[in-house]
């Protein structure tokens, strides 16, 4: 992203990266909101999805306090000096105590995520795919200006995507992973490679999403995953994959 920025940074603005000096929680659930209240005098509940305001939390000046979270699950992230973030942690587990706050790693993240087939940057999207052949044409507003990849984009919602990602669910017991081939289940054909896929800990059983063939790509259509010597059957399935 930095490069990105620095590469389009045609006017008179200097950038600073300040990275290694931000740090950031991300407090996630449908407890959030009253959880978190006490920390802080932004009222919370009046934060739109996708929307910030910087504020005082836990006692700290200039938070960035965020409605980005992306768990599929209401909550905030939590951007700040990185030397601020010990006494924020300690503050954001004191106050959620009487909400049964439990600490969680990315790795849990990951399969939420996935619960709710979001894509996940550098897995499932990456500069090589488009918003088309990902499923995001919903938000690739042709009608608001010019922007870079614009004209590639509208040849391809034209003319149609080659290819396409799609969930898919797993009977079997493995669990598929990134750069898996997608084959034909009759022909052994590859029609494409896994992109993200875990144990649904929410569902008991394996899912994943992957690029195949346009043809492939309708929900129910059977598909093949290639899990070392053995070729395992998948559905491909709409996302969400978990449904409230």
């Amino acid at each position: 992203d930095w490069e990105w920025i620095n590469a389009a940074n045609t006017f008179d603005t200097q950038l600073i990266n300040i990275s290694d000096k931000t740090g950031l929680l991300a407090i996630q659930g449908p407890k959030a909101v009253e959880a978190m209240q006490a920390l802080t005098e932004v009222d919370l509940s009046k934060i739109p999805f996708y929307h910030f305001q910087r504020g005082q939390f836990a006692g700290f000046d200039n938070v960035i306090i965020s409605a980005t979270g992306y768990t599929g699950s209401g909550g905030f992230e939590i951007y700040a000096d990185a030397d601020k973030m010990p006494a924020i942690w300690d503050a954001v587990f004191e106050a959620g105590k009487a909400f049964d706050i439990v600490p969680t790693g990315l790795g849990a993240r990951d399969t939420l995520r996935l619960e709710m087939g979001y894509c996940l940057y550098g897995n499932d999207i990456d500069d090589t795919t488009s918003p088309i052949e990902a499923g995001l044409g919903w938000i690739t507003k042709f009608k608001k200006g010019d922007f870079f990849g614009k004209e590639i984009f509208e040849a391809q919602k034209a003319a149609g995507a080659e290819r396409k990602l799609v969930g898919f669910t797993l009977d079997a017991r493995r669990v598929p992973r990134h750069d898996y081939a997608i084959v034909d289940p009759i022909t052994q054909a590859v029609i494409g490679k896994v992109t993200s896929g875990t144990q649904a800990p929410s569902l008991g059983h394996p899912i994943g999403m992957g690029y195949v063939a346009t043809a492939y790509a309708k929900a129910g259509t059977s598909i093949g995953i290639v899990l070392g010597r053995k070729t395992i059957e998948a559905t491909v399935t709409r996302p969400p994959f978990y449904k409230v």
